[in-house]
């Protein structure tokens, strides 16, 4: 794991705290499942200039299924 380090507000830091004493678990534990379900449930974002530039590298008519491909990558 990277460790990594998180500046909150004194309210949400309480709030956390107090969240994993009572649940028994850690802070950390409990920010990574956070962190975790937020990044799933984001939306990924849209394109606005799709097929507006050339540059002969993919057909346009091959966008879509390129898209498909790589945006479906774990």
């Amino acid at each position: 794991m990277q460790k990594t380090t998180l500046y909150l507000p004194p309210d949400l830091h309480r709030a956390l705290k107090d969240a994993a004493r009572r649940h028994g678990r850690s802070q950390a534990e409990m920010v990574r499942e956070a962190v975790e379900h937020y990044l799933k449930n984001l939306e990924r974002p849209t394109f606005r200039s799709l097929g507006a530039g050339r540059d002969g590298t993919l057909p346009a008519a091959e966008d879509e299924a390129w898209l498909e491909r790589e945006w479906s990558k774990p």
